[in-house]
């Protein structure tokens, strides 16, 4: 979803936020990859992360049989596999922050107890112009202000459309409001999950 290969980011210090229970960074790590992992649910101890993270996934496979009409199964065959790759998910990164907790770091957006410019790349999915309908233009220039002043060379958001797969209302007001701050770019990419969001963007720090 971030058009990044393994040697994109190999050298680089990466931070992922909001990172929620992926297994991005468990999984960058074993390969040597310096990344840090960033969200408003790691003020809680792992258990709790983990027990509320399986209520999620057991709500995936209740409700998504109602709306599987939205969703491209190319890269889930299925609702089954969705959840396999869920529950693997959580797994590795429930292990992980047990063996390595500093790599999990709690912040409540839009502010982060980073100092400025101390990660190379920033990614943030399924977060900003996905809850468009949820949370205010202001803190979507907050936040993205904020994913910036953290970040050296370019902060990578995915996707652009919010839950029902219409392009973010906010979109073309943060492109003039940022224009000081970073390079817009919008870019598609290969993966398509939800339908219509396939589009990253990248700001490219000025």
């Amino acid at each position: 979803m971030f058009s990044l290969k393994e040697e994109d980011i190999a050298k680089k210090k990466i931070l992922d936020c909001p990172a929620g229970a992926c297994s991005f960074t468990a999984t960058g790590s074993e390969k040597g990859i310096d990344i840090t992992a960033s969200d408003i649910a790691y003020h809680f101890p792992v258990e709790q992360l983990n027990e509320k993270g399986s209520e999620d996934i057991l709500h995936i496979d209740e409700t998504m049989s109602k709306v599987t009409e939205a969703y491209n199964w190319d890269f889930h065959e299925n609702i089954a596999e969705l959840v396999k790759h869920r529950k693997r998910a959580l797994y590795t990164c429930t292990n992980h922050m047990s063996k390595f907790p500093r790599q999990y770091v709690a912040a409540t957006l839009p502010s982060l107890p980073f100092t400025e410019e101390e990660f190379d790349i920033t990614l943030s999915a399924h977060f900003l112009f996905t809850y468009s309908n949820q949370l205010d233009f202001k803190f979507h220039l907050d936040t993205i202000k904020e994913l910036l002043r953290v970040t050296k060379e370019e902060v990578r958001i995915f996707p652009l459309v919010d839950l029902e797969g219409k392009k973010s209302r906010y979109l073309n007001v943060l492109r003039e409001e940022l224009k000081n701050d970073a390079i817009w770019i919008e870019e598609k990419v290969a993966y398509e999950f939800q339908k219509n969001a396939h589009t990253m963007l990248r700001l490219k720090k000025v």
